[in-house]
């Protein structure tokens, strides 16, 4: 009786709908809900409701995020191959949203990119995507709006053969949470701030260094115009396996092979797995099938998807360990009853020693230097250096756990030598060292080469500036970039080159791609690739399809500051979700365009003074001020306009207006023999900053009565953890120096000297 009316109740939404086509607007209760999945035939229909959900992990205070069907993750899809999908995104919050069907081809006005190739489903309304399932895989979905997906908007797609077994089948998602407001989390990645490293305790500040004996590391560090090293931006709150920090799955027994549908639905974060029951067998990749790799560990990069085959070895429970990149928590499935039987823990990472080894591949320019190597496929890790579990034993971060294909055998022992000179590496004869999952090991079953035709080549250089936290391609962002037109029919091949320091996988919505990794016709399909720092990766695809796709870093906050292009195909047909191309396309790439503020004051004893700032991918207005608390300090403000210049953004001419007010007579002169009154300035000036070795701002400029003034200064320097220095000097004979010491988030209490005031203390604000 239940599936007679289900299947009534799905017909009749079914016509409802398709009235409405794409947007029909309605309100919700939860008691008009309707059911979550309804099948008629092949007509496999799905009701998700995107709800407001308040969170809490590990005992903290409950917090704001985003729901599907009430969990999150949200429900696993589940098709077969042949059916069509019907589903119904019901959005019952007060802001628009979008879902994007990650892995999958469809038509293009069904993608989900909001603006771009679909509408967004409006706030307290519906949006229905309908597309045929054309093949098997493991797949998944999220938000492509605002930054909806690290509040929680994510879950798995899954589609089987008819024939599957899908009795020891499990799906696995993989996520990362913080108790931050996303935008938040987004603003202070883009001023710098560097409160994420503290809560990480990777700050790797001069008194860190003294101690372990890295001074020097530290001093070269900076003098190539580097911060201090990470490995992931965000300080997380929790690492989730299903939307549990833990979960146990006691129906496992002795001899079970369990297939995992293993996705990392994360905003940011890779992850490490281990498994405690002895090798991790890989069947597939981005949902493509692949010849079955053993192997004892695997990294799987954002966005990624594996499908993995475990066996039970005894009735115990097993644990399959997914540990954050950076080693600051891991989440955990259990499988199995009995005692436990953990996966082996990766200890915290060793900064300096892999700051050591950057300093040795970064050239004065901001540019990498690869010393010649072959540097491509995930085959050499160049982080190894600063895992602790390679420490333990003799064996080396260069044998097998490299995973080192037949390319890098072949590589110039010269290099394997400097290698070796530069982080302390030996090579070890260990034939029972765990082999780690690279690309290059990844070999399709069937042939891959592409149909003949013209073939279109594209470089992309990704760089990135941590400083001010731009990510892009070529040294433009989305909105600065236009539209790269490609034909239907033609074989599109991309060389891309990482010059940054960040991993970045990179994604194509709505095409699988070719990695050349050396396996000729086999050569694996992907749609996501992790490339890592100094990596040279070739990928190529064929244009089969229409319309506008998106190309990105599927890292959350590298995307939205401009990390990615739109590949449109020429003579594409109409679109009726997206009525107008070219506006289309601007609101697309106006994520990258975002304005940040920044307030940095402080409150002392004998005066306030700070800087007021809004900034963005290019430009930035700023004002620094002191107020004095008598008419001898007086109060002065000096406000800029400036413009970033250079892949780096280390140039940055500027106009500005200089204002300054206090009595007496201070008239001086200033180290170029010009006359400087202190106490009384309104002048105009223009002038550059520019970022010198140690981090150090040289700011020259001159103003409307021809005064000339150099400043050095240098801010947040890092004595300790929390402990940060400031100082400055400037060729008016002015100069100052104060400390901090950092008590949260937002605040800190100070000490500050002031060669025109004197002493000061007092609290210290960073918003």
């Amino acid at each position: 009786m239940y599936k007679i009316l289900a299947t009534i109740l799905a017909l009749f939404t079914i016509i409802n709908y398709s009235h409405a086509q794409h947007h029909h607007m309605a309100n919700y209760t939860d008691s008009a809900r309707l059911p979550e999945r309804m099948q008629h035939g092949t007509n496999v229909t799905y009701h998700l409701y995107v709800t407001d959900t308040m969170v809490s992990y590990n005992k903290h205070k409950p917090v704001m995020g985003m729901a599907i069907n009430g969990a999150i993750p949200g429900p696993a899809l589940n098709f077969t191959l042949g059916d069509t999908a019907w589903i119904y995104v019901h959005n019952l919050t007060d802001m628009e949203t979008s879902i994007h069907w990650h892995g999958l081809i469809l038509p293009n006005e069904e993608d989900g990119v909001p603006y771009l190739t679909t509408a967004p489903v409006k706030a307290h309304g519906t949006h229905l995507y309908k597309f045929p399932i054309t093949h098997t895989g493991t797949y998944w979905y999220h938000s492509h709006d605002m930054l909806q997906q690290q509040s929680g908007l994510y879950g798995a797609f899954i589609v089987r053969k008819k024939d599957d077994d899908r009795s020891h089948d499990y799906t696995l998602v993989l996520s990362d949470w913080t108790n931050d407001k996303p935008e938040q989390v987004n603003r202070f990645l883009h001023q710098g701030n560097d409160w994420y490293a503290i809560k990480k305790h990777a700050v790797q500040s001069y008194g860190e260094a003294i101690v372990s004996g890295h001074l020097g590391t530290k001093i070269g560090n900076e003098w190539k115009r580097m911060e201090a090293m990470d490995v992931s931006d965000v300080a997380y709150d929790a690492f989730t396996s299903n939307g549990k920090i833990n979960q146990y799955l006691s129906q496992y027994h002795k001899g079970d092979k369990v297939h995992i549908h293993v996705v990392n639905g994360s905003s940011s974060t890779y992850f490490w797995l281990t498994w405690a029951g002895g090798k991790m067998s890989v069947v597939a990749n981005d949902g493509m099938p692949v010849k079955p790799v053993p192997v004892d560990k695997m990294i799987i990069g954002t966005a990624e998807t594996y499908d993995i085959e475990l066996t039970i070895p005894e009735n115990m429970q097993y644990e399959l360990r997914a540990t954050s990149e950076d080693r600051i928590g891991h989440t955990s499935t259990w499988f199995g009853k009995g005692m436990k039987m953990e996966a082996p823990n990766l200890g915290r990472l060793d900064y300096f020693a892999g700051m050591k080894m950057m300093n040795k591949m970064m050239n004065m320019n901001g540019t990498m230097n690869d010393m010649g190597m072959d540097m491509s496929l995930q085959k050499m890790d160049m982080n190894k250096v600063m895992y602790p579990e390679l420490k333990k034993t003799k064996s080396s971060t260069m044998t097998k756990d490299t995973s080192m294909s037949s390319s890098m055998r072949k590589m110039d022992m010269s290099h394997m030598d400097h290698m070796q000179g530069m982080s302390g590496m030996k090579m070890s004869d260990s034939k029972n060292e765990p082999v780690v999952l690279n690309y290059a090991m990844l070999e399709s079953p069937t042939p891959t080469t592409l149909p003949e035709g013209k073939w279109k080549t594209l470089t992309f250089e990704l760089w990135g500036n941590m400083n001010r936290y731009v990510w892009t391609i070529n040294n433009k962002t989305v909105s600065e970039s236009d539209a790269i037109l490609i034909k239907r029919g033609e074989n599109i091949r991309i060389i891309l080159k990482n010059q940054s320091m960040m991993r970045h996988p990179m994604h194509l919505h709505g095409h699988f791609f070719r990695v050349l990794n050396g396996s000729g016709e086999y050569s694996p399909l992907k749609n996501t690739l992790d490339i890592m720092p100094m990596e040279t990766d070739t990928l190529e695809f064929h244009g089969s399809e229409y319309g506008d796709w998106f190309f990105h870093c599927h890292i959350l906050y590298h995307m939205m500051s401009g990390m990615g292009r739109i590949f449109r195909y020429e003579n594409s047909p109409y679109n009726p979700q997206v009525p107008d191309p070219d506006k289309a396309y601007k609101i697309a790439g106006k994520d990258d365009q975002k304005i940040y503020p920044h307030v940095d004051a402080e409150f002392q004893s004998n005066n306030t003074n700070g800087t007021a700032e809004l900034f963005n991918t290019r430009y930035r207005l700023w004002t620094d001020w002191a107020v004095g608390y008598n008419s001898e300090a007086g109060y002065s403000s000096e406000t800029h306009f400036g413009r970033y210049i250079g892949k780096m953004q280390w140039f940055l001419p500027y106009v500005g207006w200089d204002f300054r007010h206090r009595t007496g007579n201070f008239k001086e002169t200033n180290i170029f023999g010009q006359s400087n009154t202190k106490n009384d300035r309104r002048v105009f000036c223009m002038g550059f900053q520019y970022t010198l070795p140690m981090l150090i701002t040289a700011d020259t400029r001159i103003d409307t009565e021809g005064k000339l003034r150099v400043q050095f200064s240098k801010n947040d320097i890092a004595i300790t953890e929390k402990i940060r220095g400031e100082a400055m000097w400037d060729t008016d004979k002015e100069w100052s120096a104060g400390v901090r010491y950092i008590m949260g988030k937002y605040w800190g209490i100070s000490a500050h000297y002031d060669s025109n005031i004197g002493v000061g203390a007092g609290i210290s604000l960073n918003y």
